[in-house]
């Protein structure tokens, strides 16, 4: 069945940040089920992939019986990873959908998520013994995060604006979060990202994943300061390249 995760150079051979950096380079996803959204942002090299989840599907309109075709067209538009969640919330039931969501693809290419609830705790438990890389979803306490590290987890998402929402201090959360989960294998994915600012904060606290909608990002790649500067740049060498050089 589908879903080992391609190998990598362990990075043992460094040390201190170096080997830090390369055993987890930061993933920065697009949040989004909406194909003309993402077409907006990707291919790009700075995003490692696309996550999904019911909400997502309904608002762009996307069945269940599309979401493979979705997904496959996400993959194609350079996304080196998709996520999709399980539909279901028993043990059994979760690990059925799984391998429903598994099948078409290869090796790695699709992150299961999962809700962290105690029957997701062993659904994901099982599917990661297998290989395949799970993402414990709607995480709302510290020890869920703590949790999904001891299981081996890849990604452990709790959602910023939401926790900012129900009156916690969500970055102060995240950030216990973040020292439960540091050293292992698994990254924080935090999702419910409203701003840039929100986004520079994350950064600060060192989580290594971070989705965001895709409105936001042109907002973190396109700053008006540089278009400036480059249309300036250009202007000079378009001077150079009429031949009105006095040199």
């Amino acid at each position: 069945m589908a879903g080992l995760v391609a190998d990598y150079d362990s990075g043992d051979h460094l040390q201190g940040p170096a080997r830090v950096s390369r055993m987890n380079p930061f993933h920065l996803y697009l949040d989004s089920a909406d194909l003309s959204e993402i077409r907006s942002c990707l291919p790009h090299p700075v995003v490692h992939g696309v996550t999904t989840n019911p909400t997502l599907l309904k608002r762009a309109g996307v069945t269940r019986a599309a979401l493979p075709g979705l997904l496959t067209q996400l993959l194609k538009l350079g996304a080196k990873q998709v996520q999709a969640q399980v539909q279901a919330a028993d043990v059994d039931g979760m690990l059925a959908d799984a391998e429903a969501l598994l099948k078409p693809f290869d090796s790695g290419q699709l992150v299961v998520k999962i809700p962290a609830t105690r029957a997701g705790f062993q659904a994901g438990a099982q599917l990661i013994a297998r290989g395949v890389p799970v993402t414990y979803t709607a995480v709302y306490a510290a020890e869920q995060a703590h949790f999904a590290a001891q299981l081996g987890a890849a990604y452990a998402a709790p959602y910023l604006g939401r926790l900012d929402d129900s009156g916690v201090d969500g970055l102060g959360l995240i950030a216990q979060m973040q020292s439960l989960v540091a050293g292992s294998a698994t990254r924080l994915l935090v999702a419910s990202i409203r701003s840039r600012e929100a986004y520079l904060a994350l950064l600060g606290l060192g989580v290594g994943s971070i989705t965001i909608p895709p409105r936001l990002f042109a907002e973190l790649l396109d700053h008006e300061a540089t278009l400036a500067a480059e249309r300036g740049f250009l202007a000079d060498a378009n001077f150079g390249a009429a031949g009105d050089s006095k040199l």
